[in-house]
């Protein structure tokens, strides 16, 4: 097998030149890391489930309308993508009051949120990510009032979607983080949602019990990562069960 030129190695994938202009394959690792990667360990099947469950999202998003880079899965855990130029921002949408929010603004972990609220964070490691306002984002050219607008509506659609979803499975979509990226259909330009959409990227609760099915169970040590995340696929009927319920994810050369 002819070895893949790596374009990008990021805390949880890996992106390779892809087999047509304009495509990668993104290539989902078993790492899991927290708090701007002073946390790490690798979480056997990880990839694979975060793998399936974007498929999932990103296949249901273009269903409805909602234009995402995701092309098609390769095998258990790879998928072809389009290449986008990622604006260097990533966009939350928060329901529910957790994590920076309740810390910042001394709000009750769990308190549902008078309307859904849409933070912008510079994609920066080095300086832990920080949330800017959209003054900043315009003022030094991350992104034009036309695409904040635009990367609203789709955040907005994302949530719209993806909240109604996790409800019919008993799941409360707390909050989530998507990447947007810019493409060219010649001299038109347009935004779509990029990255991946996954359990590392949300905040998922059990409806009844409260609880964490998402990365918080490995940044607060509350369990084991990879049934948490089984148990969010199997209730999506993403992977498959047997007799004796959830099945972890192996992977299939």
């Amino acid at each position: 097998m002819a070895r893949r030129k790596k374009v990008y190695e990021g805390k949880a994938k890996i992106l390779y030149e892809g087999p047509e202009p304009g495509t990668l394959v993104q290539y989902f690792k078993d790492d899991a890391t927290a708090f701007n990667a002073e946390k790490k360990a690798t979480i056997d099947g990880k990839g694979v489930l975060n793998n399936r469950l974007s498929e999932f999202f990103m296949s249901g998003l273009n269903a409805v309308g909602v234009p995402t880079h995701f092309i098609r899965r390769i095998n258990m855990r790879e998928q072809l993508i389009r290449a986008v130029e990622i604006i260097p921002l990533e966009v939350v949408v928060r329901n529910v009051a957790a994590g920076s929010i309740s810390k910042r603004l001394g709000i009750e972990e769990g308190t549902p949120l008078p309307r859904p609220i849409v933070e912008f964070y510079f994609k920066n490691d080095e300086l832990g990510d920080p949330m800017v306002s959209e003054e900043h984002i315009i003022a030094f050219g991350w992104a034009t009032q036309q695409d904040l607008d635009d990367m609203v509506s789709l955040a907005l659609r994302v949530n719209d979607f993806l909240s109604g979803l996790m409800l019919g499975v008993g799941i409360k979509l707390v909050d989530f983080k998507i990447e947007i990226g810019r493409i060219w259909d010649g001299d038109y330009m347009r935004l779509i949602v990029a990255d991946e959409i996954s359990p590392d990227s949300c905040r998922l609760w059990d409806i009844e019990s409260g609880r964490k099915l998402d990365k918080d169970v490995f940044r607060r040590d509350l369990g084991d990562l990879a049934d948490a995340y089984t148990e969010v696929a199997r209730r999506l009927g993403v992977m498959p069960t047997g007799p004796q319920g959830a099945v972890k994810p192996t992977l299939i050369n």
